[in-house]
């Protein structure tokens, strides 16, 4: 089986660290990132990581991770609450999803509390900060390992 994840990441995620800190922290997507190759490198795992504001090119990458992939953790951030494609490119995927978000998304507003992603995610990580990542990774590496 494949050693490979791939950490998604969906709009406005670029602007991490500088967009609204008081709700997303002060850690940047590059922070995010290296957060995440460590984290995977204790669990003998590799990453490919991708932000984008395009919906196309998430839903590109997922159809990319379905031949080289072992897991996928996607914050597909406001793409959460509107995309049905990017759900349809993830019920292709065979190996485990995990969801994050930075934020608490049931304290917010009414609309953010709908996820078209979770309905096909093995887990849902929620309100922990950029934390999320690695702990979504911890989990990825034991579904994976189980097989």
């Amino acid at each position: 089986m494949s050693k490979l994840i791939y950490v998604l990441n969906g709009p406005n995620l670029n602007l991490l660290g500088k967009r609204q800190p008081h709700i997303y922290g002060h850690e940047t997507m590059a922070d995010v990132e290296a957060a995440c190759r460590a984290e995977a490198a204790q669990h003998g795992l590799d990453v490919r990581f991708h932000q984008s504001n395009r919906e196309y090119e998430i839903i590109d990458w997922i159809h990319e991770a379905r031949e080289t992939a072992s897991g996928i953790v996607i914050n597909p951030a406001a793409f959460t609450h509107t995309s049905v494609a990017i759900l349809d490119a993830l019920n292709t995927f065979d190996h485990p999803i995990i969801e994050v978000h930075i934020s608490n998304v049931h304290k917010r507003e009414a609309f953010r509390h709908h996820s078209y992603v979770s309905t096909v995610a093995s887990g849902v990580i929620a309100g922990f900060g950029t934390q999320g990542y690695t702990l979504a990774i911890q989990r990825l590496a034991r579904l994976i390992a189980a097989g």
